[in-house]
């Protein structure tokens, strides 16, 4: 995939379709080790890209947790970036998340989509509906469990060190190019 301008814009008739991005990149030792300025110039990258071209929400999650605790991540939580709310999830394993998420649900409260949506994405309240994987095509991501059900997937071979706002405007172009079937299949 070949990286455009980080200014490329997103072809106005898809731009309806997109709630929720979500970019799953790089290792909890890379997210570790990287500076708090330079997350701060990612983050405001990446989110103004989304805010131009009216994504509300952005979820940037770390590929894998392997190689250093979580809690040495302290880049986590939330950041309003011109009007797109940035979720920065530094949780390597998505069973886990999964699993905690469940587990803090009030006991009588009844378990739907609806209400596990709720409790993974908090007011984005929707899976996201385009994953940004940055690796190759051959391996999901360990992180990634519930959101695979209806998100479209499109791969950027590119490092999270490497990876700006043109590679997910590129990504942003693969995806207004596709039919989405939500599972189903095509009427024929």
């Amino acid at each position: 995939m070949t990286r455009p301008p980080a200014d490329l814009a997103q072809p106005a008739h898809a731009a309806p379709t997109l709630h929720h991005v979500m970019v799953v990149g790089g290792t909890a030792t890379e997210w570790s080790d990287m500076q708090l300025d330079d997350w701060e110039k990612r983050i405001d990258e990446l989110g103004s890209y989304c805010a131009s071209i009216g994504v509300p929400w952005l979820t940037v999650r770390v590929y894998r947790g392997e190689g250093s605790s979580e809690r040495d991540i302290t880049t986590g939580g939330r950041h309003d970036v011109g009007g797109c709310c940035v979720a920065v999830d530094p949780h390597g394993d998505g069973r886990r998340r999964f699993a905690d998420a469940m587990n803090a649900l009030e006991p009588t409260l009844t378990v739907t989509e609806a209400t596990v949506n709720a409790a993974l994405y908090g007011p984005a309240e929707s899976e996201p509906d385009l994953i940004v994987v940055l690796g190759p095509p051959t391996q999901l991501p360990p992180s990634l469990v519930w959101e695979l059900a209806y998100a479209e997937l499109v791969f950027i071979p590119v490092t999270w060190s490497e990876f700006g706002a043109g590679d997910l405007a590129a990504a942003v172009v693969d995806f207004a190019g596709r039919h989405r079937r939500f599972g189903g299949l095509d009427d024929e």
